[in-house]
């Protein structure tokens, strides 16, 4: 059976299931370079996407779309090449405890001229459905609980089984878009429009935060001012929880509002602070709550059965160091963050949530390499091919140039995973100021570590497999010195591993890489034009210039010597 799932705001992206095995799954920010979070406007993507796979929209037996904003449902207008076309889908919440997987069902998904019927359930259900199915507890048949903290929700939390899943709780009242909302107020990415939220300001604040310092002082403010808009019975306290449990646009507006008054009056009182360390303890005091709410919800249901299994979703689910907090509290066996645990992952999971309500959740058969298939483009004359094997390219790396490495499908999900990478020795401190330099980003920006899986430990701490990019790991002093490019500023890395036995080329590079100098791993940072997606062709690459090595499969690609 054939099933597409279909994301079509944010982060829009296409993601074809046949079988209980995902065959892809296009983002669009992956396209054409695209800009970042691209969404799907024009339906002729959908039928393009599956046209590049030898198949038709007839040829699909059931099309999913992804809930959106709305309380019993959410509506869509977009294109269908030039005409117009409104589609109604599922809410952004279940309507109740076991309501997960309760769908709305509609038509008028017109693809090439032809009206499908499609199906949508809640876009909290494609988070739990996308982390679950894709974990090593539903290969094992295992229960999880299942924690999904996107921007416009409360943290919620879940248990998953293969039966179906049901909601327990919020862990506590504040969405996951007051993180980056913090970063409005202070800091770099400080801003007098706030109308929008902007979906890159997280991951920097990540990175920012190393600059400054955790204050207790600050710690407390942000937890008296927290129980007094959040929590106390007060009016506004008990709006705010309301809203944020319906889902629906205008509940969307206030929340944002009270957000920011929040931080509104935490910037009056803590005027003569760093922003640098206001922001450090703000991440502080979320973490301490996340860790200390769970344990106490955990607390509430321990009468449930099975692992202490989690998984985790959502946009939250891409701040490695919450993710680390969780694992080392101690109270669950196992933790797993897939790849993807943003909306860039909403396609797969609502093709999961399909096949869960036919039969029941499943383990999925995929591989992070399932985006979309590298093309060659045309390159522009000024650039010259010549052949070069992986032991050229280790060789040229050890000799401290840098180059961009393209194979194969693209990575899913917001990070580069050594398809769609530049790549650099890790031994100079300048790699990563040319490094951010040339892709136009802060100088406070880190640089990860790609490294061999069974080395890491040598030189992270605590270096365990983290194949893709999702938890916090410290490196060893004696390795700081080696490896300065790929140390932040705090002393942490953050890392990726790979088998060193992987079919991928990117771990072939890294043994010889080893060999010659020792080093197990290499700076690995995105290909791709500021604030877009990853270069969709060596053509753009190319184009771009910024690097002068683009190696593809066996070939390299460099600027003429009169050029």
């Amino acid at each position: 059976m054939r099933i597409c799932g279909i994301k079509l705001t944010h982060d829009g992206a296409i993601a074809l299931v046949e079988d209980g095995r995902l065959v892809f799954c296009i983002e669009q920010e992956k396209r054409g370079n695209n800009p970042r979070y691209q969404a799907i406007d024009n339906l002729d993507a959908i039928g393009s996407a599956l046209a590049e796979h030898g198949l038709d929209p007839r040829d699909i037996d059931q099309f999913v779309i992804d809930g959106w904003i709305g309380d019993v449902e959410s509506q869509f207008e977009v294109l269908s090449g030039a005409a117009p076309v409104l589609l109604k889908g599922g809410p952004y919440l279940e309507r109740h405890a076991d309501g997960l997987l309760n769908s709305r069902d509609g038509s008028g998904l017109i693809l090439g001229g032809k009206a499908f019927h499609y199906t949508s359930y809640p876009h909290v259900a494609s988070h739990v459905a996308s982390a679950y199915c894709t974990s090593p507890f539903a290969k094992s048949a295992e229960p999880a609980f299942c924690l999904a903290w996107d921007g416009s929700t409360f943290p919620r939390l879940y248990h998953v089984g293969r039966e179906g899943a049901r909601f327990l709780e919020c862990l506590f009242p504040i969405t996951g878009h007051a993180y980056a909302s913090a970063g409005h107020h202070f800091g770099p990415y400080k801003r007098a429009d706030r109308t929008e939220w902007d979906l890159s300001v997280a991951g920097k604040l990540m990175a920012y935060i190393a600059l400054g310092s955790v204050d207790e002082n600050i710690v407390a403010e942000f937890q008296e001012l927290y129980a007094d808009r959040f929590v106390t019975d007060i009016e506004l306290a008990k709006h705010y929880r309301a809203a944020a449990s319906r889902g629906a646009l205008q509940d969307h507006l206030d929340l944002r509002a009270i957000v920011h008054d929040f931080f509104d009056t935490m910037a009056l009182r803590l005027k003569t602070k760093q922003s640098e360390d206001v922001l450090a303890s703000f991440h502080c005091f979320l973490e301490r709550l996340l860790v200390s709410e769970m344990a106490i919800v955990l607390q509430r249901h321990s009468h449930v059965p099975g692992a202490r299994n989690l998984c985790v979703a959502g946009g939250c689910g891409l701040n490695i160091k919450w993710n680390s907090a969780l694992r080392a509290t101690g109270l669950f066996d196992a933790v797993w963050v897939p790849p993807f645990p943003n909306d860039s992952g909403s396609a797969i999971g609502t093709a999961c949530c399909a096949i869960g309500a036919r039969k029941r959740f499943m383990a999925l058969e995929w591989s992070v390499y399932s985006g979309p298939a590298l093309r060659r483009g045309e390159i522009p004359t000024k650039w010259q091919s010549a052949p070069c094997s992986i032991r050229e390219l280790a060789t040229m790396l050890a000799g401290n140039k840098s180059a961009i490495f393209l194979t194969g499908r693209a990575e899913l999900g917001p990070r580069a995973l050594g398809s769609r990478s530049i790549l650099a020795a890790a031994t100079s401190p300048e790699t990563k100021d040319y490094l951010n330099e040339i892709k136009l980003r802060e100088h406070f920006r880190p640089v990860a570590p790609i490294c061999l899986e069974d080395r890491a430990p040598e030189i992270f701490s605590p270096g365990t497999p983290d194949p893709y990019m999702l938890f916090d790991h410290q490196t060893r002093p004696e390795w700081r010195d080696k490896i300065p490019a790929v140390v932040h500023l705090d002393g942490s890395a953050r890392l990726q591993t790979i088998s060193r036995t992987s079919q991928h080329p990117i771990a072939e590079l890294l043994v010889e890489y080893e060999k010659l100098t020792g080093i197990p791993l290499l700076c690995n940072t995105s290909a791709n034009h500021h604030g877009r997606g990853f270069f969709p062709d060596i053509a753009a690459a190319c184009r771009w210039g910024r690097v002068g090595n683009v190696w593809c499969d066996g070939h390299i690609w460099t600027k003429k010597a009169d050029s």
